[in-house]
């Protein structure tokens, strides 16, 4: 077993039949002790990352999509600016979702997050996704109030349908040749109040907290049903959730690159082969380049 595997298999859920949030342990380190060791997988994780990226470029076949949630303060935005730190920006594109514009209420709930798929060769960044549509909406009832769904289609089976869709989506994604890794960063409650307490004690951080934070903490419990619930109808093959332990954020960054690491080396990615009619064109250019020295 790889080590990329190593640090990613035992989070991934392929079927979400049995998958219950509590078997899975927030302060988990996959018997990894040394947060300097942690730091030294993860040097090598990105520039083994930097590697396979600058393949998936220049094959220009596979698009890679990496969709990130968890609750307030698991470290999302962390994650990314140290995971993909070796990243070609020329192959990356990030995205963040808010709260929806008048124009995107005006359309169905994928239309906003379908525009910012990743290009063949490229690997998109979802910070937060579609996937709201069944976490904040299900968990505030006035959300979904708000985006206009005619009344007849609002019934008590809309988040199963959701969930239908979702797959479906996700399906018809991995057979166009995107693959798709999903992420819920799974903090405790007790390390969110920490690092809560960490953004209002200290000035430097203070522009992360927001009253809203506390606001949603109080709704914990139901996010928690919500997310085993998303998760257990949308886990697939081809689209499989990685539920990392958040509550130490040196391991969490190191298992997030295992699994695109893991990901992309599954892709067999390598530089695209010239033919022999390209090569004799390369060769005519180098003893042009060569034979010529005002060239």
């Amino acid at each position: 077993m790889s080590w990329a595997s190593k640090f990613s298999k035992p989070y991934r859920v392929d079927h979400g039949k049995k998958f219950r949030l509590k078997s899975y342990d927030p302060a988990d380190t996959a018997k990894l002790h040394s947060q300097e060791r942690a730091e030294e997988l993860l040097a090598k994780g990105i520039a083994h990352m930097a590697e396979l990226q600058d393949k998936l470029f220049a094959q220009d076949r596979w698009g890679l999509l990496l969709i990130f949630q968890a609750m307030d303060a698991a470290g999302k935005d962390g994650v990314i600016k140290h995971v993909m730190s070796g990243v070609n920006p020329q192959g990356c594109q990030v995205y963040s979702f808010k709260t929806p514009s008048e124009e995107e209420l005006d359309h169905d709930y994928l239309w906003r997050t379908m525009k910012c798929l990743p290009e063949r060769g490229r690997i998109g960044i979802f910070n937060r996704s579609y996937y709201e549509e069944v976490l904040i909406v299900r968990v505030h009832p006035e959300v979904l109030a708000n985006e206009r769904m005619p009344a007849p289609l609002v019934t008590k089976n809309i988040w199963e349908e959701r969930f239908e869709d979702i797959r479906s989506f996700e399906r018809y994604l991995s057979r166009n040749g995107l693959v798709i890794r999903k992420f819920f960063l799974n903090v405790s409650k007790k390390e969110q109040k920490k690092r809560f307490l960490d953004r209002l004690q200290q000035p430097e951080k203070n522009w992360k907290f927001s009253g809203a934070d506390l606001q949603e903490r109080e709704h914990w419990d139901d996010y928690m049903d919500a997310y085993e619930d998303m998760i257990a109808n949308t886990a697939t093959p081809h689209a499989p959730w990685l539920v990392i332990p958040a509550d130490n954020k040196w391991f969490t960054r190191l298992a997030v690159a295992a699994v695109i690491v893991d990901a992309l080396d599954g892709l067999n990615l390598s530089y695209p082969k010239v033919d022999a009619r390209r090569r004799k064109e390369l060769e005519a250019a180098k003893k042009t380049l060569f034979g010529n020295k005002r060239a």
